[in-house]
């Protein structure tokens, strides 16, 4: 299930092997999988999505770079 969140710092992800991109601060949905975070943000017009790493999305959460909202 999908949980809203908040990018609050410098969270990035790799496309591939290309190099790192930074997701912009501000809202942000969480889908979690048991071995991945799906990221997604933007707007309608310009929606967003990568996956990252588990570790690496419980990692910046316990950084506070991503910020879980209640419910």
């Amino acid at each position: 299930m999908a949980a809203n969140a908040r990018v609050k710092g410098n969270v990035e992800y790799r496309a591939g092997d290309g190099p790192l991109i930074a997701i912009p601060k501000g809202p942000l949905e969480v889908q979690l999988n048991p071995d991945s975070a799906v990221l997604s943000w933007g707007d309608a017009g310009n929606p967003q999505i990568a996956a990252i790493p588990l570790d690496e999305y419980e990692r910046y959460v316990e950084q506070g770079l991503i910020e879980l909202q209640p419910a």
